[in-house]
């Protein structure tokens, strides 16, 4: 159960995360669209799991292996966006959020029947 910390902390990451990925972390993209769907931060407030949606999804493993190659590299931009806000930056472990194509792959299954 995450406590209203960690809801906020989570919600303020994934705004400031989507803006990057939007405006200054292009170079990591390489064209695709990238969406911060949810952020959820460990109880102890170290650890931030980003689950990252991917579009067009042909380039979804290349994009989603430079965006943790350079981890450490948004962590820092990420820590001049919201550094007076937060005394400890999180770690960022990305995830990929792949709730989108299941839910199309369902989509598909319930149409053929």
């Amino acid at each position: 159960m995450e406590s209203t910390r960690q809801k906020k902390i989570g919600k303020l990451l994934q705004r400031d995360l989507s803006e990057m990925f939007q405006r200054e972390a292009k170079e990591f993209t390489h064209g695709a669209m990238v969406s911060v769907t949810v952020v959820r931060v460990t109880a102890d407030l170290s650890i931030a799991k980003v689950y990252l949606s991917i579009f067009p999804t042909g380039k979804k493993e290349e994009v989603f292996s430079i965006i943790n190659e350079n981890a450490n590299k948004l962590r820092y931009f990420l820590g001049q966006r919201v550094g007076k806000q937060l005394r400890v930056i999180p770690e960022l472990h990305f995830f990929i959020d792949d709730s989108l194509d299941y839910i199309d792959n369902i989509d598909r299954l319930l149409k053929n029947d």
